[in-house]
């Protein structure tokens, strides 16, 4: 008794869109850090905390460490933003970074990628590209269950 109309190719068809759904939600993060790296105004600015988020007894790696980054625009704004894993081996608390930001929403839009800081880049580029890749294979393996390939 098949659970969905198609069988398994309809299986591989619905989990690998939903592969690709999260390597473009990786691929556009990945385009806005990119972005902000080059044409954003760059400060600097400071590591103003760091803490442990509990993410509850269900999930697997149930402890993740967030960064949080301070910085004062060009009009005196200050600003704190978090950050995707600055690095392997993070930030000391009041440690200087260098910030790019946007100046139109730096509350938004403001990433530490850079110099010395390539996690922000690093992470989503092996998101996009392996789940990428899971995604176009099995997808490939849905249009060949079916005889379109």
């Amino acid at each position: 008794m098949d659970v969905l109309p198609g069988g398994t190719a309809t299986f591989l068809l619905l989990f690998g869109a939903f592969l690709g759904a999260f390597a473009v939600r990786s691929g556009v993060r990945l385009f806005r850090v990119l972005r902000l790296v080059r044409h954003g105004e760059r400060v600097e600015g400071r590591c103003s905390d760091r803490r442990v988020v509990d993410r509850g007894s269900g999930a697997e790696n149930r402890y993740r460490t967030e960064y949080v980054f301070a910085f004062r625009t060009p009009d005196g704004r200050e600003v704190e933003f978090t950050d995707h894993a600055p690095g392997p081996f993070g930030f000391e608390v009041g440690a200087p970074v260098r910030i790019s930001f946007d100046p139109a929403a730096p509350e938004r839009r403001a990433t530490v990628a850079g110099p010395g800081a390539w996690g922000p880049v690093l992470m989503p580029t092996v998101f996009a590209v392996v789940l990428g890749l899971f995604s176009l294979g099995l997808l490939f393996a849905s249009a060949a269950m079916r005889g379109w390939v």
